[in-house]
């Protein structure tokens, strides 16, 4: 078996995160959850991947360059909410829901719905 076949079939929350800067289950804080949220770019991308789950880095299409949209990636990765791994030099981010519900229950789901009513109505 080829070594990215191994690492597709493994689910994302089991493998290794690909940086080193992304918080344990325990160590995440609501604070950074809340102020990583509150921009409209992060958002959307937390959004996709909770409608649609695990998306390559690049499929993700944002508004702006892949240097901003590195950044964005990064404050989600650092605050908690996504889970990054690496197969070659792809990179696949995931919410990390089971982590995000264990360490706040429900708060994933009324954030969800506030960022949909709140889009919906501007």
């Amino acid at each position: 078996m080829a070594p990215t076949e191994t690492a597709r079939s493994t689910p994302p929350t089991a493998s290794p995160p690909a940086d080193a800067d992304q918080p344990d289950t325990g160590a995440i804080r609501l604070g950074p959850l809340l102020q990583a949220f509150g921009d409209p770019l992060r958002q959307h991308i937390v959004r996709r991947l909770a409608a649609d789950g695990e998306a390559g880095c690049g499929d993700i299409e944002l508004p702006v360059t892949r240097a901003t949209g590195s950044y964005h990636f990064r404050v989600l990765r650092q605050a908690g909410w996504t889970h990054t791994r690496r197969i070659g030099r792809e990179r696949y981010i995931s919410l990390r829901r089971d982590d995000l519900e264990a360490r706040f229950p429900g708060l994933l789901a009324a954030l969800l719905k506030a960022a949909e009513t709140e889009s919906a109505t501007t």
